[in-house]
């Protein structure tokens, strides 16, 4: 049995996450900033801590004690909150600062990283036919905005805590996760939950339009959490010192998510375009060669498959709500 913390573990995958961890029979010490009655999943048997991780002190206190490190905590969004909050999305520097800072000091063995694909040259992402995006075409260095440059900052500081300090840091850029217990409201939840919310809408109040933001040909590859959380589990054990992918390479556009959300629910909207609205890169897909290289396995979970699986918890959630 590890005793192993989780960061960020009020929020969708690192709430996963931690009740895997828990399954698997560590001690697991489960932190955030939000209050327990806003975290996504609270798990029995899972030491839970209420903290802000901006804060040094508060670092030295989630790590004292703990062998291992998982470091999900981040201001973070789907793309509207990116695009419209780069201050609060670069502060989150701090966190990843002081949890390596108390990793050091505190001995910790094995420190795990979530970074982003935001963290990949934007020139490489004009178009919506990406052939998929390769680690090394984080160099030259062109992230998005405020959160891709936070991401790109944190993973050298892991780097170097490694070459310096002699911590094993782990990085895994993240695609784009979805799945059930996530954001799907409220302004800082990601393509498929806000899909899914938007034709459930239709369905329950008797809406007839949904409001997609672009021209909706924009195309991105999406990873369910299972996959997520299996990948954390394999990168953070794996000899991978370098910064990898961990997303599907199933990539669709806008327009085709919105129809397989549409076919799943037996429900159609007509649909309007907003070309002022925040819509990321063009095209963002996943390359997978060097996770297959390295692991022999990479996130495969079919799309279809786990956008019912998202559908169908939201839909509870807000048939439930509006009781």
């Amino acid at each position: 049995m590890k005793r192993i913390v989780v960061t960020g573990a009020g929020g969708f995958i690192a709430g996963h996450l931690a009740r895997r961890l828990k399954d698997m029979g560590h001690y697991v010490r489960a932190v955030d900033k939000k209050p327990l009655t806003e975290w996504y999943q609270v798990h029995g048997d899972i030491d839970n801590l209420v903290l802000d991780l901006n804060v040094k002190e508060n670092c030295y206190t989630a790590v004292n004690g703990f062998n291992e490190v998982f470091n999900l905590a981040a201001d973070m969004g789907g793309m509207g909150f990116i695009e419209n909050n780069k201050a609060e999305c670069m502060l989150s520097v701090l966190i990843n600062t002081h949890m390596l800072m108390a990793s050091r000091d505190l001995g910790v063995e094995r420190f795990f990283y979530a970074s982003s694909a935001c963290v990949y040259n934007g020139e490489k992402q004009t178009g919506p036919d990406n052939p998929g995006l390769k680690e090394e075409d984080a160099y030259p260095a062109l992230a998005e905005d405020g959160y891709g440059w936070e991401k790109l900052f944190s993973e050298r500081m892991c780097r170097h805590f490694m070459e310096d300090y002699g911590i094993t840091t782990r990085v895994a850029r993240f695609h784009n996760v979805y799945g059930p217990f996530g954001t799907y409201d409220g302004g800082r939840e990601k393509a498929p939950a806000a899909m899914c919310r938007k034709i459930i809408e239709g369905e329950l109040y008797g809406k007839d339009e949904i409001v997609i933001w672009g021209d909706g040909e924009q195309t991105r590859s999406f990873m369910y959490i299972d996959d997520c959380v299996d990948g954390i589990l394999k990168i953070m054990y794996s000899n991978i010192e370098e910064p990898i992918n961990l997303g599907s390479d199933e990539m669709v556009s806008i327009n085709q998510l919105v129809d397989i959300v549409e076919d799943i629910a037996g429900y159609k909207l007509t649909r309007k375009y907003d070309p002022d609205a925040p819509k990321g890169v063009r095209g963002r897909n996943s390359d997978n060669t060097l996770i297959e290289k390295y692991l022999g396995w990479a996130p495969g979970y079919p799309l279809v498959d786990g956008m019912k699986k998202t559908y169908d918890w939201i839909k509870a959630e807000m048939v439930n709500n509006k009781k």
